[in-house]
């Protein structure tokens, strides 16, 4: 398994699961928690989710919860490719408001690491995405919260704009960075 460190934050990283392949097709431990503990990563998950996403353009974000049930996040990109970004709301952060933006594809295998503190979202790059993710904490709706994906004052290069992204109803309302404040 490799690991390595995004530039911009050093608690998120990107993880690459090995691959074995063969004439059958192949096998992967995608998930060791003995191996990732010897890389002083001891996450406890609690949860899996799994998201089919229908056309390119579809956006999901940026999404986060708040203590108690603040969620860490193990993204991979089983199917197609997605553009997976985490922005610093930790407020008093030197990177408050600082994002990092990493694709996520079936064929690279890349899964990314995002904590809590940092709010998350996704845009497909293809057709037929399909993502899966752990979380450390259980869904908790009272504890749920957003941003805009498009808000100016983070400076996300999305392949999307508002007008031509999928995106629900609740991430059309999304609040600016300025309103939402950090956690």
């Amino acid at each position: 398994m490799r690991i390595e460190q995004t530039a911009v934050f050093p608690e998120i990283i990107q993880v690459w699961p090995v691959r074995h392949d063969d004439d059958r097709g192949f096998f992967s431990e995608t998930w060791n928690s003995a191996a990732l503990e010897v890389a002083g990563h001891d996450w406890r998950f609690v949860q899996d989710n799994h998201v089919r996403n229908g056309p390119r353009g579809t956006l999901r974000g940026l999404h986060l919860q708040i203590a108690p049930n603040a969620q860490g996040k193990l993204i991979r990109c089983l199917n197609g490719a997605i553009l997976d970004v985490a922005v610093d709301v930790r407020r008093g952060s030197p990177t408050f408001g600082r994002h990092v933006a990493v694709e996520l594809s079936a064929q690279e295998w890349n899964q990314l690491w995002v904590p809590p503190g940092f709010a998350h979202g996704y845009c497909t790059l293809t057709d037929g995405a399909e993502v899966i993710y752990k979380v450390t904490a259980p869904y908790d709706p009272t504890a749920e919260r957003g941003l805009a994906f498009d808000d100016p004052a983070l400076g996300i290069d999305w392949p999307v704009d508002r007008q031509s992204a999928l995106l629900s109803d609740k991430d059309r309302e999304q609040p600016a960075l300025a309103e939402f404040g950090g956690v």
